[in-house]
């Protein structure tokens, strides 16, 4: 008898849903070529994480206690986002500290929760995926992703598997590029600052292309980038290993795009 396909519950993220869709068609395209059953849960919503950050834990619990029956039922969650699904992962369990019952059910969801890229490879093995991408490419490592999933061999290891892909290293790839959600609203001035140095870094690595697996990050770099006049392309990497990459990058002006013809985020 046939193994029965893993059942994976997409959790979408708020900016892929609002800004970069195609995000999520690449990371249904990823998971299904791995043999995924794929389902997106129309309940779900905001991980939480926003209200979290801010200190509003009341909302974030019933945020997360929307989340956790939204997922209930499959055999894995995953998200193209480090920060959303380490949100997930990482900070659910002790919301329900005062509440047995609750925090059993968010820690049965924190074992099933994973970032795309390393549920493709640390759990399913997927040791390489076929894309038609070509060029120079470099890598920022997302907070959450990097210091509470450990998202840092896994999508260099899935590039590397491209034969027309080369990766070149930035200076300080693991160091926050200052978007940090709240963060840049809160300290801009820090905020700027911090993605002026990783914008530099960028554009000293020589790569066409700039790839990340968190869309706040991807979309602050873009900006700067842009404003810099820099001649570098912003994809999620889901967008890379899919071979979906025939729309505009991130802050290019066109549909599905996030940016007005302006330029400035929508």
């Amino acid at each position: 008898m046939a193994e029965q396909a893993q059942r994976v519950g997409l959790f979408v993220t708020c900016l892929v849903d609002l800004i970069r869709p195609s995000v999520g068609f690449a990371a249904v395209k990823l998971l299904e070529r791995a043999g995924c059953r794929v389902e997106v849960p129309r309940a779900q919503t905001c991980c939480g994480q926003p209200a979290y950050n801010s200190g509003d834990r009341a909302d974030t619990r019933a945020i997360a206690e929307q989340v956790i029956e939204a997922f209930a039922g499959f055999d894995y969650v995953v998200a193209p986002s480090g920060s959303c699904a380490s949100m997930i992962k990482k900070h659910y369990p002790g919301l329900f500290a005062d509440d047995p019952p609750l925090r059993a059910k968010a820690e049965d969801l924190a074992e099933r929760t994973f970032e795309l890229v390393s549920f493709l490879t640390d759990v399913l093995g997927v040791e390489a995926v076929e894309s038609s991408f070509s060029g120079a490419v470099t890598y920022h490592d997302s907070c959450s992703g990097l210091r509470e999933l450990g998202v840092e061999a896994q999508p260099r290891k899935l590039l590397n598997n491209l034969p027309g892909v080369e990766i070149r290293e930035m200076e300080e790839s693991n160091v926050c590029c200052g978007f940090g959600g709240t963060f840049c609203v809160k300290y801009p001035d820090i905020s700027n600052k911090m993605v002026t140095n990783k914008a530099d870094f960028v554009a000293a690595s020589g790569a066409g292309t700039l790839l990340a697996g968190d869309l706040g990050c991807l979309m602050n770099m873009a900006g700067k980038l842009q404003r810099q006049g820099a001649a570098v392309q912003v994809r999620h990497v889901a967008e890379v290993l899919a071979d979906m990459v025939d729309g505009p990058a991130i802050g290019e002006p066109g549909p599905g795009s996030g940016q007005d013809k302006s330029g400035s985020a929508a």
